[in-house]
């Protein structure tokens, strides 16, 4: 089975984390975004990879390589210029010769893709759409369809008057190739606007396939944090690195938390962190590799990226913080900030709500206090 993963995007919705890393290799639970999906397509049969490849690319292909460390094949598709969802798989067409997934590289999900394509099959389907409910399809495409399944017409990101479902596109196709001659090839085009309503006015069958598994768009900081609460509470089934002690804390090698710390789980710590004297985490929070926490610190609901050093009485809560970042003593960074990769914020100062400090920035002790 082949499988394409449109992973071009510039993740402008989650900066200033993307600013130095493509969306793809953002970390969750320590390990690149994408790897996770590589195991979840491995898991349904998918041995043919191809990634649509623009923004960053090099990071990608660097750490992938031809995908025999994960156990698939591994080809890559380099766009000079955006494509679009449907243009970047015409940019494939020479490799997609049967029946082929197509995946969206900012979402989380664990879809059926077994069960999706024997519901293709079943149904002669030339394409099938995953459709998921959401709460506020206002936001997404909604996906209209008959009772058998059968899309009749597409609404992306309608007002709430003229919603009729809450079924929405998931981000995840399975297409014939033939499909593909309905693609402009070397012009941006997209799935959404372009080919499917066309094959809607040709009569070509498309059906939606209804999923209530997990799904989430990881695509801004909230719901990046909000994919770690999940999979920690374990809402979806996620592979967690380290091990698990008392069930619900799970600790790279080389850890060293000293004895007044406290460590309430759901909590993963990478490889080599350090927690001093009276410090504490409450989960659900992640530590990437070599964190240091200094005395008397506390973090709450955060993700903390690699490297980043906490200085003491630090207060952070629900918020995510770049790699190699550091936060001077007596600092508070509560109910959402992001803190870019190499930043720093002086002793003091007091963050929250939608503070952003971007990459290799620096705040000067005392600056901003709500």
């Amino acid at each position: 089975m082949k499988a394409v993963i449109l992973v071009g995007g510039e993740g402008t919705r989650l900066r200033p984390l993307t600013c130095n890393i493509p969306k793809p290799m953002v970390p969750i639970l320590n390990r690149p975004f994408l790897e996770h999906v590589v195991e979840y397509l491995r898991g349904h049969g998918v041995r043919e990879l191809f990634l649509a490849l623009c923004y960053m690319p090099d990071k990608i292909q660097k750490h992938f390589g031809d995908g025999r460390g994960f156990g698939i094949s591994i080809t890559y598709a380099m766009e000079e210029s955006p494509l679009g969802t449907a243009g970047a798989v015409k940019n494939l067409e020479e490799h997609l010769n049967d029946t082929f997934f197509v995946l969206n590289g900012d979402t989380f999900t664990d879809l059926d893709l077994s069960a999706m394509l024997a519901f293709h099959k079943q149904r002669k389907a030339r394409a099938t759409i995953a459709v998921t409910p959401v709460e506020n399809p206002t936001v997404y495409g909604v996906v209209e369809t008959n009772s058998q399944g059968e899309v009749h017409r597409f609404v992306e990101k309608p007002s709430w008057e003229a919603v009729t479902t809450n079924m929405v596109n998931a981000g995840c196709y399975l297409l014939e190739p033939e499909l593909l001659q309905h693609i402009p090839p070397r012009t941006y085009f997209m799935f959404e606007y372009g080919l499917f309503p066309a094959l809607l006015k040709l009569g070509t069958p498309l059906y939606a396939y209804p999923s209530r598994g997990y799904w989430i768009d990881i695509g801004t900081p909230q719901k990046y944090l909000q994919v770690h609460k999940d999979l920690l509470l374990s809402k979806a089934i996620a592979k967690i690195l380290g091990e698990p002690t008392h069930k619900t804390v799970w600790l790279g090698e080389g850890c060293q938390i000293h004895s007044t710390a406290e460590v309430s789980g759901p909590v993963l710590l990478g490889e080599g962190c350090v927690l001093g004297p009276r410090s504490r985490i409450k989960g659900p929070a992640v530590l990437g590799p070599g964190c240091i926490m200094g005395e008397s610190s506390s973090v709450e609901e955060a993700v903390l990226w690699r490297g980043v050093r906490i200085g003491k009485g630090v207060n952070i809560r629900k918020c995510v913080v770049g790699e190699n970042a550091s936060i001077g003593d007596s600092a508070w960074i509560i109910e959402g900030p992001v803190i870019g990769d190499n930043a720093s914020v002086g002793s003091g100062n007091k963050l929250k709500n939608d503070f952003i400090l971007w990459p290799g920035k620096t705040l000067k002790p005392d600056s901003i206090s709500f």
